[in-house]
């Protein structure tokens, strides 16, 4: 009787550690969430319980995003420095003061990088990658993270999106995005998201980057009048030729002839080269298809004027 009763203490002692192996992973990532919301992403304590997270878990999505999350913002920090410029990443200036003649000086916020703990952080990201192939929020991690770090050179971003297009392209991976069903409409809408932040931050490499997103997009969606149009703001805006810019604009609206970015666009160039003929031409089809009432009106009377 001594000897059923020992056995079946051991096995009742047994049974808590079992059903605690069990949910230690929830666990870790309940702890990771009540830090993160005390602290922030790289608060005291954090990195500690990732790496016990990671040595008990090493393959656990969460615990990968909670180490990417942590090296990324503990690879950053800030600082106010003083730029002939008036814009920098596609914004304005923090602050501006007059110098002893009265002329302003411009301070831009400015995002600087740990080389190292920012390695950790896409060494961490890889490896969720890696483990979860279609994962699209993952890759747009890497990719928006990369783009911060380069700043007014995306090399790494830009090759990285490239491939991603690609994959996209020729694996027709079925894609998981947590809440949200990724169509090819989404998908390009997201990839044209960061076209617009190539095409804001406004230095050379990052209009080249926006030029060859858009032709990328292109070779598997020749007819997206989006990318089509982008093509036609490089020479616009970065180029600075018009005629090739209306060029790509017309063959836009050949197919596409409701397009309202293009219509908007062929308005603006002909206001720029002052050519009231071209202007006169656009006016109509902006009015047709704009849904904002005060530019239909101010339209309206800038043709009248005309």
């Amino acid at each position: 009787m001594k000897r059923i009763s020992i056995l079946f203490l051991a096995i009742f002692m047994a049974l808590p550690a079992f059903s605690q192996a069990l949910t230690t992973r929830q666990a870790y990532k309940d702890r990771y969430q009540l830090l993160v919301s005390k602290l922030g992403d790289d608060g005291v304590g954090i990195e500690t319980l990732l790496n016990q997270w990671a040595e008990d878990y090493p393959d656990d999505l969460d615990m990968l995003l909670g180490k990417f999350s942590y090296y990324l913002a503990k690879s950053q920090s800030e600082t106010i420095e003083r730029m002939d410029r008036s814009k920098y990443l596609g914004a304005g200036p923090a602050l501006t003061l007059k110098d002893s003649l009265g002329n302003d000086v411009n301070y831009f916020q400015v995002t600087n990088f740990d080389d190292a703990r920012f390695g950790l952080a896409t060494q961490a990201i890889d490896r969720a990658i890696g483990l979860n192939q279609n994962r699209l929020d993952l890759r747009f991690y890497k990719i928006s993270a990369l783009i911060s770090y380069e700043k007014e050179s995306p090399d790494m971003a830009l090759s990285d999106l490239k491939a991603l297009i690609d994959y996209q392209g020729v694996s027709h991976p079925r894609w998981e995005y947590p809440d949200m069903e990724v169509t090819d409409e989404v998908f390009a809408a997201s990839v044209q998201e960061y076209c617009y932040v190539f095409f804001r931050i406004g230095s050379p490499s990052s209009f080249e980057a926006f030029r060859e997103i858009s032709q990328k997009m292109l070779a598997y969606f020749p007819d997206d009048p989006v990318f089509q149009t982008n093509l036609g703001s490089y020479e616009l805006v970065y180029k600075q030729n018009n005629k090739a810019a209306l060029k790509i604009y017309k063959k836009v609206l050949k197919k596409h002839p409701d397009d309202y970015p293009t219509i908007k666009n062929c308005v603006l160039l002909a206001r720029s080269d002052k050519n009231t003929k071209l202007e006169k031409k656009y006016l109509p089809m902006l009015i047709r298809t704009t849904t904002d009432e005060a530019e239909k009106a101010a339209a309206t009377a800038r043709l009248n004027a005309l």
